[in-house]
């Protein structure tokens, strides 16, 4: 009995050098600098970087398979920090996003087809005839973009539309991803002008199931700048490029587009307003 405990016991021990040996054989070199990098990234694993998480993000900016301004939550300040590491330069320049609704049509103004009381989803509910709004291209209201947020942005209002809080969005994406009409998208805090609508249908169509509409009269096109919007498939489509005067969206007959402060810099009673319907 002695005898097969001692014998267990050395081949536990040989077994144990021999694996020791092999794990110092081939150990891949760690670059120090990925521990300093994920020190200084924000540790939310949000992936708005696109990646699994700071660690890999850490990893590839260590490698130089990453710019150092990857991470849009961390913004300027994390990329400063990451330079500093790197042994690298960094002039700034990052304009800072956020999330933003491109639909007006809440409750009070947005006809529906239907009562729908099914599961509070929006993807779920997407699924029942694309939803209980007169227009398949809105907001279906029931909250799914505000639960994958993990930085507490967004909140649903009680008008049926999702309220976005700028200061708080990191423009990490999850509710980009989450949408199942894709009506939200990332845009530059420093612009003013938005179209709140992404249907696609004619003119006449929406003006009977939406009071705030696009209805692809094109005089925001002919108002603006060349190029700063354009007409896509019977909508208008800001291009961020440009800097586009506030005095556009007065032509608006439908007052779908807003000029509304998302840096704090003016009366962000329009935020708000973005959110949740008429003005």
């Amino acid at each position: 009995m002695l005898t097969a405990v001692i014998a267990l016991s050395a081949l536990a021990l040989v077994s144990s050098l021999l694996l020791a040996m092999v794990a110092r054989a081939f150990a891949v070199p760690s670059n120090p600098k990925v521990e300093e990098i994920e020190g200084a990234l924000p540790g939310a694993n949000c992936g708005g970087c696109g990646l699994p998480g700071c660690g890999e993000l850490a990893r590839r900016i260590a490698d130089g398979k990453a710019d150092i301004d990857s991470c849009p939550v961390g913004g300027e300040r994390v990329a400063q920090m990451i330079a500093l590491i790197m042994g690298k330069s960094y002039a700034g320049g990052l304009v800072r996003k956020v999330a933003f609704i491109l639909c007006g049509g809440d409750d009070q103004v947005a006809a529906k087809r239907f009562y729908y009381n099914g599961v509070r989803d929006c993807t779920s509910a997407a699924i029942l005839f694309g939803g209980d709004k007169a227009c398949q291209y809105g907001c279906m209201g029931l909250g799914t973009c505000e639960g994958v947020c993990p930085f507490d942005a967004m909140h649903m209002l009680p008008t049926g539309l999702p309220e976005v809080e700028p200061v708080k969005c990191t423009a990490c994406g999850k509710c980009v991803a989450a949408c199942p009409k894709h009506i939200i998208k990332l845009v530059p805090v420093d612009k003013r002008l938005h179209i709140l609508c992404s249907s696609h249908d004619r003119g006449a169509k929406v003006r009977k199931i939406c009071a705030v509409g696009c209805i692809g009269c094109t005089k925001c096109v002919k108002e603006g700048p060349e190029g700063a919007i354009a007409m896509q498939n019977n909508l208008a489509v800001v291009n961020y490029d440009f800097d586009i005067p506030d005095t556009v969206a007065a032509v608006c007959p439908m007052n779908t587009i807003r000029a509304i402060s998302l840096d704090g810099s003016g009366d962000n009673a329009g935020v708000k307003a973005a959110a949740g319907g008429g003005v």
